[in-house]
């Protein structure tokens, strides 16, 4: 038997993120039967000690301290980016100007204008055959993906309602640390650019249908915060004396939506979303929710109990409720490859199904997904959100 050619990974940042593909990329090659072999090839960073502690534990074969000189190497085919969202543009349109395939973690950029370059760049580099992926890893759940599944074959019918939440709590804490995360400048917006995102690309992709207009609301709960690392020397004083900045985005994000109208919904002119993101909902850890309710039947999925899809079919008549599907058989999305029926994953496993997936479709020379332009029209709604909720929840078209 022929052994798969290498793609041989550069990948920049090394915090959360890098972690967590880096073990994608060890691992898909030893549960998933791939037509290229994944090579840890370096990884990048600014901090020498870091970035060489990173290699030990996480498995890289080399070092870098400019992700420049990733991209100069001829010994790299494929650049992952996992750095804040204010870096993307230039590492993603350098990379794929240079014919390296890139992964890119959501959201795309930290604005419409830097995610309409990078999707340029992108799709002049396709037509060289070099490709692009944004990283939005739910969709590799096998219960969404399983969802995706039904609406595409008329399960639910008409679908007229989507109810999505990203519900976190790790920022409540009013003295909880200022973080990158906290600064607009990096990472372009808080809790909505940060987990937000998953539910608007979650809820387009499984219902096959764009948000075309908004009417939000933002909320900043905590306005300062104990300075972090190097951010230290920055801010004033709160009145314990430790040394505080300011918080410079989102604590919270609520929006209602519509999504794109088709001749087969009649009088209605597409489904109706709301949609809620906050970090500050205390004893919720990473309750990721989405429920689609149709014509013929519902579906409702939580990610802290990720290995299973609640599914409500109108045919089964009055007397019937919700039934709970394990999703763990192996015909259902990506989970004949991993363990016996009833066992479930976790979060790791959706960062190998996006490498896997990635590598399949470099490997058949064909667009990834979700491509660049998909990734726009997320950062589109993003753009539209805080247009809306800085207009007092004004309806804004997209």
């Amino acid at each position: 038997m022929t052994e798969p050619k290498p793609l041989r990974v550069g990948m920049v940042g090394y915090a959360f993120m890098g972690a967590a593909h880096s073990h994608a990329w060890r691992t898909a090659p030893r549960f998933f039967d791939l037509p290229l072999a994944p090579e840890l090839a370096a990884v990048a960073g600014r901090n020498p000690e870091g970035v060489r502690a990173a290699a030990a534990k996480y498995g890289w074969d080399s070092v870098e301290t400019d992700w420049r000189a990733l991209i100069e190497r001829d010994d790299i085919d494929l650049i992952d980016i996992c750095t804040p969202g204010n870096t993307h543009a230039e590492i993603a349109i350098a990379a794929l100007e240079a014919g390296k395939h890139v992964l890119c973690e959501k959201p795309l950029a930290n604005s419409v204008a830097e995610a309409e370059r990078m999707t340029a760049a992108a799709d002049a580099a396709a037509g060289r055959g070099v490709y692009s992926m944004c990283g939005f890893s739910y969709r590799r759940t096998p219960a969404l993906a399983l969802a995706k599944r039904m609406v595409a074959a008329g399960r639910l019918g008409q679908i007229r309602h989507v109810r999505a939440q990203y519900l976190q709590d790790w920022l409540s804490d009013a003295d909880a640390p200022l973080t990158w995360r906290l600064d607009k400048t990096k990472s372009g917006s808080g809790a909505l650019g940060d987990i937000g995102a998953h539910s608007i690309d979650a809820a387009q992709w499984i219902t096959g249908r764009n948000i075309t207009g908004v009417s939000a609301l933002m909320e900043t709960f905590v306005t300062e915060r104990p300075l972090a690392g190097d951010l230290v020397g920055l801010g004033g004083h709160g009145a314990a004396g430790a040394e505080r900045g300011p918080v410079t985005v989102d604590d919270a994000a609520l929006f209602t939506a519509r999504f794109e109208g088709t001749p087969d919904d009649g009088p209605a002119s597409g489904p109706i979303g709301i949609f809620e993101a906050t970090r500050f909902a205390l004893g919720r850890k990473n309750a990721m929710r989405l429920e689609l309710n149709g014509t013929l039947g519902s579906v409702a999925f939580d990610f802290e109990d990720m290995n299973t899809l609640s599914v409500y079919d109108a045919a089964d008549g009055p007397d019937s409720g919700f039934r709970k599907i394990l999703v763990t058989e192996p015909e259902h999305p990506y989970t004949g490859n991993w363990w016996p029926t009833g066992h479930g994953l976790g979060y790791e496993h959706v960062f190998t199904h996006q490498a896997v997936d990635l590598i399949h479709a470099i490997a058949e020379n064909r667009p990834p997904s979700p491509s660049f332009a998909d990734a726009l029209q997320v950062q589109k709604v993003l753009a539209a959100i805080e247009t809306s909720a800085g207009n007092n929840s004004h309806w804004h078209t997209l």
